[in-house]
C-alpha cells in the first residue's frame, strides 16, 4: 500500500475522532445544563393587592384636593403680595377703629364720672349754703339778743328795772341784776363765738366745694369740646367716596 493513502486514512481516521469527541463533549455540557435548570428553586412573583377602584378614586381624590388646596394657598400667599398688604390694611383699620371705640368707653365713663362728681360737689354746696343761712341767722338773733343785754346792763336800766321793787337793800339788787345780766351777755357771747367759728368753717367748705364744681364743669367743657374736634377730624380725614360718573345718553 502506498505511503500517500496510509496519511489520508490516518488523517481522515483521527478527524473523525476530533469530531466524535466534539460531539461527547456537547452532549454531556447539555446534560449539565438542563440538570442545572430542574435542580434551580422556580421564583414566583406574589400577587400585588390591588384596592377597589372606589377606595382609590376616593383616596387619591382627597390627597389631590389637599395637595391642591394646600397648593393653591401657597400659591396665593406667595405670590399675591397685594392681597396680603390689603389684608395687612384691613386688620390694621379694625385694630385702630376698636382702639378709638375703647377710648371713646374710657371717655364715655370718665364723663359718667365726673358729671356724677360734678353733681354731688353741687348738691354739697348748696348743702353748706343752706347749713351757712341758718348758722348766719342764729347768729344774727344771737347778736341782736347780745345788744338787748348790754343794753340792759347799763347802770341806769339796771337801777330803773329794779326800781319798782320795795326792798330796804336796793344795791343788792341791782347787783344781783348786774351779775344776771353779765351770765346771760357771757352765754350769749360764747353762742356768738362758736356761731361764727361755724361761718367760717362753713364759707371756706363752701368755696372749696365751688371751686371743685368750676374744675369740674371746666374739665367737662374741655372733653366736650376735645370730642367735638376729633369727630371734624375724622371727618375729614375720612374719604369721601368719589362721585358716581353718568352715562352719556
Amino acid at each position: 500500500m502506498p505511503k500517500h493513502s496510509i496519511r489520508k486514512l490516518f488523517a481522515a481516521t483521527v478527524a473523525l475522532f476530533l469530531v466524535l469527541a466534539f460531539l461527547i463533549v456537547d452532549t454531556s455540557a447539555q446534560k449539565r445544563k438542563r440538570r442545572r435548570r430542574s435542580s434551580a428553586p422556580r421564583i414566583t412573583n406574589p400577587e400585588i393587592y390591588q384596592p377597589a377602584a372606589n377606595e382609590n378614586s376616593n383616596s387619591n381624590s382627597s390627597g389631590e384636593v389637599t395637595t391642591t388646596n394646600a397648593n393653591a394657598n401657597t400659591n396665593s400667599a406667595t405670590e399675591d403680595p397685594e392681597s396680603m398688604k390689603r389684608t395687612i390694611r384691613t386688620l390694621s383699620n379694625q385694630v385702630d377703629k376698636l382702639n378709638d371705640k375703647l377710648n371713646s368707653m374710657e371717655q364715655s365713663q370718665q364723663s359718667l364720672v365726673d358729671l356724677e362728681r360734678l353733681s354731688r360737689a353741687e348738691q354739697r354746696s348748696a348743702q353748706l349754703r343752706s347749713e351757712l343761712r341758718d348758722v348766719q341767722a342764729k347768729k344774727a338773733d344771737l347778736e341782736a339778743h347780745l345788744e338787748d343785754v348790754e343794753f340792759a346792763l347799763k347802770p341806769e336800766n339796771i337801777e330803773r328795772s329794779t326800781a319798782g321793787y320795795g326792798t330796804t337793800r336796793p344795791e343788792e339788787l341791782r347787783e344781783q341784776r348786774r351779775k344776771q345780766l353779765e351770765g346771760e351777755k357771757q352765754r350769749t357771747q360764747t353762742q356768738l363765738d362758736q356761731l361764727r367759728a361755724s361761718e367760717d368753717r362753713l364759707n371756706q367748705a363752701i368755696a372749696t366745694s365751688d371751686a371743685e364744681v368750676d374744675r369740674l364743669q371746666k374739665k367737662m367743657d374741655a372733653a366736650d369740646r376735645a370730642a367735638v374736634e376729633n369727630a371734624k377730624t375724622k371727618a375729614q380725614e375720612t374719604p369721601q367716596p368719589s362721585p358716581t360718573p353718568t352715562p352719556n345718553r
